[in-house]
């Protein structure tokens, strides 16, 4: 059974940062590609960043490049979301999701964790 289960959210000031953790269980972990969405109220859920298992390729929201930075640590089967520089627009729940090279689309989901940036 897949498992996907977020941490490290929380409330933070504008101009702060959060590092967002995800660990997977029941995955061959290397082989998936791992991405971060989020959806803000009243909003659809958007793509954030993805880190390709093999190589680590990574790709950003035009949204959060220069703030945001997407890692993985495969022996800990963890990867990760460090958000800098934080805004108010920024205020979301975050999920991150699961996929392989053959899946069109992201096809194992956490229960997402809130980020609030507020004064």
């Amino acid at each position: 059974q897949v498992q996907l289960v977020e941490s490290g959210g929380g409330l933070v000031q504008p101009g702060g940062s959060l590092r967002l953790s995800c660990e997977a269980s029941g995955v061959t972990f290397s082989s998936y590609t791992m991405g971060w969405f989020r959806q803000a109220p009243g909003k659809e859920r958007e793509f954030v960043a993805s880190i390709t298992g093999s190589d680590g390729n990574s790709r950003y929201a035009n949204s959060v490049k220069g703030r945001f930075s997407i890692s993985r640590d495969n022996a800990k089967k963890t990867v990760y979301l460090q958000t800098n520089s934080l805004k108010p627009e920024d205020t979301a729940v975050y999920y991150c999701a699961a996929r392989t090279t053959s899946m069109a689309q992201y096809k194992y989901w956490g229960q997402g964790t809130q980020v609030t940036v507020s004064s």
